[in-house]
């Protein structure tokens, strides 16, 4: 199974259709939402290591690294995916459209979250500086369950597979920081001014 395919199969696209809506089952005008009980699983996750609950081993699509299985250990790819599965339990959790956006990255979402006409510039800012400049994966992990929290509350999606990957990517500090790259120029598109037409124009 290659990455594209058991990245398709994690339960956001169950549920989520390209345009960022419910997927419609056939011939109804019904929306398949993730259930509730589900979703309540993913949360049981939270600030728990990969392969801890039993009941989360369902929503896993990740390939088992055979290699760490004979060592009763976990990959970083099973890892990083599963607390991406335990937030967006937390990130859908009575919602009532997807919590799920691909192509808006954290920086983005963080973005769209200091925009927002209920939040501080400044709380935000800090909040974000604090995940930014987390130097372990479970520090990173304690701190976007916070940032999760408030984009729930403003209803602003996010791109889990993109998350789930970026977590994958914090565990090697030598691909940390092109994630950190790239959360730092979504986020900071704010100081960037529109440029000034040719003049003539």
């Amino acid at each position: 199974m290659t990455e594209k395919d058991h990245t398709q199969h994690r339960i956001w696209h169950r549920y989520t259709a390209a345009d960022g809506t419910w997927r419609r089952k056939t011939g109804t005008p019904a929306d398949q939402r993730p259930p509730g009980e589900d979703l309540a699983v993913l949360r049981r996750g939270l600030g728990r290591p990969a392969g801890t609950v039993l009941e989360m081993f369902p929503f896993y699509t990740c390939p088992v690294d055979d290699f760490a299985v004979r060592r009763g250990e976990i990959s970083a790819a099973q890892e990083a995916e599963h607390t991406a599965l335990a937030l967006y339990g937390l990130h859908q959790q009575s919602q009532d459209r997807p919590m799920h956006r691909d192509s808006i990255g954290l920086g983005r979402a963080m973005l769209e979250l200091r925009r927002h006409e209920r939040s501080s510039e400044a709380a935000v800012d800090a909040r974000f500086q604090q995940a930014f400049s987390a130097t372990s994966t479970p520090a990173l992990q304690l701190r976007l369950r916070g940032l999760i929290t408030q984009l729930r509350d403003i209803k602003q999606p996010l791109d889990y597979n993109q998350l789930a990957s970026d977590l994958l990517h914090w565990s090697r500090p030598e691909s940390r920081t092109r994630v950190r790259r790239r959360w730092g120029l979504d986020y900071y598109a704010w100081t960037q001014k529109p440029e000034s037409p040719p003049s003539g124009s």
